[in-house]
């Protein structure tokens, strides 16, 4: 029996792709994550193993769907092979019940994570590069210096800590955060 394993990041992402591809090379049951692939614990996936049987293959669309590390993958299909299950992949072309279908898992694995290893490093570089130029990377802040001015004035007059931040649309810890308690 083929059961299949589709996950996505973010809830903003869809499965749909994932599900129709899946149901195509006839997968009698589809379990998915709405979460990370670096997560160590995935409900669907657990769900997905669980139902696994000898004799069947566990069916994901893209490598990556089923996980980051090549250390992570590599276990996993180490124990779907000593349960007597099957795995392939099917954007990679991966059938783990030939010889090389194995070595291509292993080949690709490899490169998957690289890949991800990349893009952490090009994003830390790009980061690197923003702050070097005096640009701040991130989110506006808040409290911008005329906002700060205001809520040590409004403090200073007796203003509760709630109104203030009220009314300068913020919250109280980050008033409390760019307002030390020795400045008020």
């Amino acid at each position: 029996m083929l059961i299949g394993y589709a996950r996505v990041s973010t809830s903003d992402q869809s499965l749909a792709l994932q599900h129709d591809a899946l149901t195509a090379v006839g997968c009698a049951k589809i379990y998915d994550d709405t979460i990370s692939g670096a997560k160590a614990t995935r409900p669907g996936l657990d769900r997905a193993l669980d139902h696994l049987r000898d004799g069947d293959t566990l069916v994901v669309w893209k490598l990556d769907r089923l996980g980051r590390s090549v250390k992570d993958l590599i276990a996993l299909t180490d124990q779907l092979e000593h349960d007597g299950i099957g795995f392939q992949s099917l954007t990679d072309q991966i059938d783990t019940a030939t010889s090389a279908g194995r070595f291509f898992f292993h080949v690709m694995a490899s490169l998957a994570q690289m890949e991800r290893e990349l893009t952490a490093e090009r994003t830390r570089a790009g980061l690197a590069a923003a702050r070097a130029a005096g640009k701040r990377p991130g989110r506006k802040r808040v409290m911008t210096d005329s906002k700060i001015a205001s809520a040590k004035q409004l403090l200073a007059q007796g203003t509760p800590a709630v109104s203030v931040a009220r009314d300068l649309g913020v919250s109280v810890a980050t008033l409390y955060r760019w307002i030390p308690a020795a400045s008020r």
